[in-house]
């Protein structure tokens, strides 16, 4: 019959199809696409054979042709993936096979939703929740809500047919399927983390399962037989683990919570619905899947230790939870009223990255412990100072005075030469003077090369450098001298602050630091075309400037009044346009870059709007800084 003469009956043609027996073949058949299936014939004829038919729901997916597969086999092939079928077609004509896909798809995308009987369930807890007996008629009567030795032959939540999601997974309707048998394993597992981490990186990989994972938590620990045993109570430490990792969609989370309301008071499910709820309302997606380590902890509800790095030898150990952020760290250590602001790195001897503000510290940790271990560059993180905004309002009793401290020494010993040899002598012995109180009362005086490595030698391997001097044995031997010499003078000085306490030490170390003009400014490495060498860029509290390497004045300034635009041009390159100039500034450090605008976002704040952020960093949120 044609098309003319039954409207119901939208395209037909031959096509070749896949069939599959003892080998793989194809077979030319007539096919017909009608409003509700796609079906095939023996012929064309009237009163030909139906052979097969393929009902079209709206969860029918269908494949377009590719071009791999007309390399390989000279045809052009489309699939039609069905609850009980999937049509492999084949034609040799690209526009026969693209209108074929057009026309099944548009059939599909008009069917209404296919709504499984656990969400027509969970629609109706959700209008029956205040009438405990019909929801408890609705627990007794349907088996599917309930906790099940036996396994599950179909997802309890709608997912397209034959969806393929690639990185090594099966179909999602087949994940779905083989999660819950994960699930069913927990109660007779030894060590139940890393089928814990497997299901949790499952969902993480395939987004749609998340929905899928907690309706069969909540249905394996509703109406348990033996709900007090450990074996009962994997599933309860498994819905903690994805409490803390994903959030469900509006509708299960409306089921769950329902749920976990329903427990029995002061039992250990009830404690463990508490900690959920609780975990819920701070659950932002993560980014990694919790570590062996976090899993532990969660399992048991309580917080991590993490140790927190900060200039100079120090550490601390802070309490954190699977929510906790980069921005809060401040807060833990006592910066949360202070005007300067700081920031968390992700930090090795050779590298350092700024972590984003609401950046889940977990969430580091787990990258960081995924990295390869090397001795050389141990991984850590380190909060430090940002930018300094306002040194004079820094007590000398806290703990931010002891951060500028120890960052500017840091920049001082290692990076920066002063122009005065005098004052490199001076901040060398102060500098011991305060190391020393930090050891223990029997430890003897010693002279760390840290300490001096960078304030002293830079001095005297920079002389060399100067006077070009070819570096052989007798200029060895005069350096060693000249070292010598300057240590004793150093140990002189040193002999002087007897009596200095730690704080005194640190104080006259910052009086001489800030008769730099540059005092307080945050230095990055780089280069430009308007000079031939390496300079400073430094980020000040009212200025920008570029500084010559190993000299104290800067060549020049640039009030932020005069700024008119700033921003990352490529991967390693800086602009700033001051007036009538363009200024394009190469870093050394991938990504310093962004730390620079960053800088200049924090002491401008009062002229750089929300989207001047975005633009100026290249994407990085406002609350990458902890402004």
């Amino acid at each position: 019959m044609g098309l003319e003469e039954d409207p119901e009956l939208l395209v037909k043609g031959w096509l070749f199809r896949e069939v599959r027996g003892s080998w793989i073949k194809q077979r030319c058949y007539w096919f017909v696409l009608s409003q509700d299936s796609l079906d095939y014939y023996s012929s064309s004829e009237r009163g030909a054979r139906r052979l097969g038919t393929l009902v079209l729901t709206n969860l029918c997916s269908v494949i377009w042709p590719d071009k791999q597969t007309f390399k390989e086999t000279g045809y052009w092939s489309i699939t039609v993936y069905g609850r009980k079928h999937c049509y492999r077609l084949y034609t040799k004509h690209f526009n026969e096979a693209v209108h074929w896909a057009c026309a099944v798809q548009k059939v599909i995308d008009t069917k209404a939703p296919v709504e499984t009987p656990t969400q027509l369930l969970i629609r109706d807890i959700e209008e029956n929740k205040f009438n405990p007996e019909v929801v408890d008629n609705m627990y007794q009567h349907n088996p599917i809500l309930k906790h099940t030795q036996s396994p599950l032959y179909a997802p309890l939540l709608p997912f397209p047919y034959g969806n393929h999601s690639g990185k090594g997974y099966a179909t999602v309707r087949e994940e779905a399927v083989k999660l819950f048998n994960c699930l069913q394993q927990l109660e007779c597992a030894r060590d139940p983390v890393p089928l814990i981490q497997g299901v949790l990186q499952t969902c993480l990989d395939l987004r749609p399962l998340r929905d899928e994972v907690y309706c069969q938590l909540v249905k394996q620990t509703s109406c348990t037989p033996q709900p007090h045993t450990a074996a009962h109570l994997r599933y309860w430490q498994l819905l903690t683990c994805m409490s803390c990792t994903f959030l469900p969609g509006p509708a299960v989370l409306k089921y769950l919570r329902f749920h976990l309301k329903s427990q029995f008071p002061e039992s250990e499910m009830d404690n463990y619905a508490s900690f959920i709820g609780e975990a819920l309302e701070k659950t932002r997606c993560r980014e990694c899947v919790p570590s062996w380590e976090e899993i532990q902890v969660l399992m048991g509800r309580q917080e991590m230790l993490c140790t927190v790095h900060y200039p100079g030898p120090g550490s601390c150990q802070l309490h954190i939870s699977s929510h906790t952020t980069a921005n809060e760290v401040r807060g833990k250590l006592g910066l949360k009223e202070s005007r300067n602001t700081f920031s968390l790195f992700e930090q090795n001897a050779h590298w350092e990255r700024a972590v984003g503000g609401s950046t889940i510290i977990a969430d580091i940790l787990t990258s960081l412990s995924a990295k390869e271990p090397d001795s050389d560059s141990q991984w850590r993180l380190c909060f430090k100072l940002y930018c300094l905004l306002d040194a004079d309002a820094i007590s000398v009793d806290s703990i931010e005075y002891f951060f500028l401290f120890e960052q500017v020494t840091n920049l001082t010993e290692r990076e920066r030469d002063w122009p005065c040899e005098e004052d490199l002598q001076t901040l060398a012995a102060l500098r011991l003077q305060s190391a020393r109180l930090l050891m223990p009362p029997c430890a003897p005086p010693r002279f760390p090369g840290g300490l001096l490595g960078g304030t002293l030698w830079n001095h005297t391997a920079t002389a060399a450098h100067k006077q070009k001097v070819e570096q052989n044995l007798r200029l060895r031997s005069r350096l060693k001298e000249e070292a010598a010499a300057i240590m004793s003078t150093i140990v002189e000085c040193w002999k002087g602050l007897a009596g200095y306490s730690r704080r005194d030490s640190m104080t006259a170390y910052l009086t001489i630091a800030r008769q730099w003009s540059g005092f307080g400014c945050t230095l990055y490495e780089s280069s430009t075309g308007s000079f031939s060498q390496k300079l400073w860029l430094g980020v000040a509290a009212t200025c920008v400037s570029l500084y010559r390497q190993g000299e104290a004045e800067a060549l020049e300034s640039f009030p932020y009044g005069q700024i008119c635009s700033y921003g990352v041009s490529d991967s390693n390159t800086f602009k700033i346009t001051a007036g009538d100039r363009d200024l394009l500034f190469e870093t050394t450090k991938v990504g310093e870059q962004k730390l620079i605008a960053g800088g200049i976002v924090c002491t401008n704040d009062t002229s750089v709007t929300h989207r001047h952020v975005a633009e100026s960093v290249g994407g990085i949120k406002p609350e990458t800084v902890f402004d």
